[in-house]
């Protein structure tokens, strides 16, 4: 039988699908940016939801269709036909009930975003500094595998290799709603190269996975940014160390979480190129901003859900990464595999799915569809 309850709340979305088509086509709409974004993502999830919606409800008629042909055909072959649609149909309409449940629930609208990763060295010296840099290769690799564009903004190498700390873009198709479940401290437990007696350390980094704001997401007045230049420092050829390509932003900006003035002091020297490096300053500038204007939000979330997958909570210990046994356990969902040095190469995609299926479970059960 149909789920009546769940058919209640489709009524009424391809009225507002066609409300939607008819605005983003007007010039009023698309001039502001703001509101012509908000439309388009919500056209494109209504567009996803009602193909889904349109093929349950054919399957509902067909299920019905051959009920009747059943109650009223006395041929054999015919009935024996009818039973095995109503059969496959019932077979497939808990599959696409599940599926128009998850679309009902609301997308953060933060997931289609582009992303900031930051990746930090934290307990361990030396050693936190090679893990920083093996946990920056891992995601490099993986979103390599993904399609997706990376730039470096800035990074602070380790003493024996690896980084102190690395700072970098990813730009691709709902990469934040990919990466958030990354965000926390990763721990590495294994032999450093500088241990000269065998023994097994605990090291840990830290990662924080940020949706990179646009440009109409926040309002900075551009004229109050004070721009410092400088020559870049370090290996990139003689046009780094001696044209002014580096770049330093300072700007004042109060906290609203807070109610203080504080002071924003970004740095950018990866490219040779002067106004690229002030670009990349800006959209750090932007996304810093818009992190701490949003950790309210994030912080209600992490309030409601009792058992939650991404909090945003960066001081939370999420994952470690075994060595000596090859292993690496996801603490917040119990998720242990035995093929670390595939997954330091990139092959995270599993984990991430096991990540995004328990987020889903407690949607679920939060809408109490």
């Amino acid at each position: 039988m149909a789920n009546n309850s769940l058919l209640e709340r489709l009524d009424g979305l391809d009225a507002r699908f066609e409300e939607i088509q008819t605005l983003i086509t007007d010039p009023s709409v698309i001039a502001d940016q703001k509101r012509y974004v908000k439309l388009s993502k919500e056209y494109k999830s209504l567009e996803n939801l009602l193909a889904v919606t349109h093929e349950y409800k054919k399957k509902i008629e067909d299920v019905e269709d051959a009920k009747d042909l059943l109650a009223s055909e006395s041929d054999e072959e015919l009935r024996a036909m009818a039973r095995e649609e109503i059969d496959a149909n019932q077979e497939e309409l808990p599959k696409l009930e599940e599926k128009i449940k998850l679309l009902l629930i609301p997308e953060d609208p933060e997931d289609s975003k582009n992303a900031i990763i930051e990746i930090r060295g934290g307990t361990g010296g030396d050693e936190a500094a090679l893990f920083a840099g093996d946990l920056a290769r891992m995601y490099t690799r993986y979103c390599e595998s993904r399609g997706w564009k990376i730039e470096m903004s800035s990074c602070s190498e380790g003493a024996a290799g690896g980084y102190k700390e690395i700072v970098f873009s990813v730009t691709g198709n709902g990469v934040y709603g990919t990466l958030k479940y990354e965000s926390g401290v990763h721990r590495v437990q294994r032999v450093p190269v500088t241990e000269t007696q065998g023994r097994v350390h605990t090291s840990a980094a830290s990662v924080a996975i940020l949706p990179e704001a646009e440009p109409f997401d926040i309002e900075i007045n551009e004229g109050e940014i004070k721009w410092d230049y400088f020559r870049s420092s370090g290996a990139g050829g003689q046009n780094v160390n001696k044209v002014n390509s580096g770049v330093r932003l300072r700007y004042m900006w109060n906290n609203p979480n807070t109610g203080e003035d504080q002071e924003i002091l970004i740095e950018c020297t990866e490219t040779r190129d002067q106004p690229k490096n002030k670009e990349r300053a800006l959209a750090r500038l932007r996304t810093f901003i818009y992190d701490k204007e949003h950790q309210k939000y994030v912080d209600d979330i992490a309030s409601r859900r009792k058992t939650l997958v991404s909090t945003g909570d960066r001081s939370a210990k999420i994952r470690t990464y075994n060595y000596p046994q090859g292993r690496i356990t996801d603490h917040r969902i119990g998720y242990t595999i035995y093929n670390l040095p595939a997954f330091m190469d990139g092959d995270i995609q599993d984990c991430i799915d096991h990540l995004i299926v328990a987020e889903n479970a407690e949607k679920l059960k939060e809408a109490e569809l």
